[in-house]
């Protein structure tokens, strides 16, 4: 098994110094990037809008269907892979953090919601008039990437900031994610989530990390997401799992070791529960899973 490559903006074409913010239309960056279709992984952020054209997109093993509207947006990290047809047209950005917050300040790109880390939602599907809506922010990234303009990059940041606002406003508004008063304890709990998943699985360390009771903690998450706050913690650590079972370069007791785990069979039965198959099984689908596409 191949392991998926990880790439930055560094490996594909574009026209600004920092190399840290790459536009394009989703028709011509496949004429000199097709190795895209492949699994792999960036250490940026992407945002990609379909316009015409279906397929499928697979992230972090869950598909979805692409048609037009469809709007995707993956955090650095994240693997992902896609099957289209010949007709397929669109938009797609790359950026890195360091841009976009040192432009910003005032506001991080990962304070959005749509780039939470534990209950992330990749997919946002606009319909025809909220695309009347978002399209034109795009087909003016466009036009501006190719001038040769003063304020160029100012331009171009504010006019990804507006999408990101339209973004919002849709995700906030979508009944998969229902504006809440927890919504700020749920963005903090994610924090502390991704930063120490690895070595801490307890929710009463979460909760005394946030000053808040294990019983409020539980009833945040139940109240915003219908999920305890156990089965967060958990949804992580598995998704890392998934993330590091398909690297060939590590044995299954490493990828248990990596995640905290000092039983490798707890982790090993821990992973089937929430996976309906073994550590071992499960790199075995992917692998010819892999194997089937090629």
């Amino acid at each position: 098994m191949k392991k998926d490559p990880i790439y930055n903006i560094q490996n594909f074409s574009t026209s600004f110094k920092k190399n840290d913010l790459y536009i394009n239309t989703f028709k011509n960056h496949l004429i000199k990037h097709s190795f895209i279709e492949k699994p792999h992984r960036h250490n940026f952020y992407l945002l990609v809008l379909f316009t015409h054209g279906t397929g499928l997109h697979e992230i972090d093993f869950t598909k979805y269907i692409i048609k037009p509207g469809s709007l995707f947006v993956l955090q650095p990290g994240q693997i992902h892979n896609w099957q289209l047809s010949n007709d397929i047209e669109g938009y797609i950005f790359f950026y890195s953090q360091e841009i976009y917050n040192l432009y910003f300040r005032s506001k991080k790109i990962e304070d959005y919601p749509f780039y939470s880390t534990v209950m992330n939602q990749p997919e946002i599907v606009f319909d025809e008039e909220e695309m009347m809506t978002i399209k034109p922010f795009f087909e003016l990234m466009i036009k501006e990437s190719v001038k040769n303009a003063s304020n160029k990059e100012d331009l171009l940041l504010n006019l990804l900031d507006c999408i990101h606002i339209e973004i919002s406003r849709k995700y906030s508004h979508s009944s998969n994610h229902v504006s809440h008063l927890y919504n700020h304890k749920i963005y903090d709990f994610e924090q502390f989530v991704e930063h120490f998943y690895k070595t801490e699985k307890l929710p009463s360390f979460y909760a005394s990390k946030m000053n808040i009771s294990l019983k409020h903690l539980n009833r945040i998450c139940k109240e915003t997401l219908n999920l305890t706050s156990t089965e967060m913690i958990t949804n992580r650590v598995i998704l890392e799992a998934k993330r590091l079972l398909i690297n060939p370069s590590y044995s299954i007791n490493q990828v248990a070791d990596q995640l905290g785990f000092e039983n490798y069979s707890y982790f090993s039965r821990l992973f089937k529960k929430q996976t309906e198959m073994t550590p071992n099984e499960f790199r075995n689908f992917i692998n010819n899973k892999n194997l089937a596409q090629k």
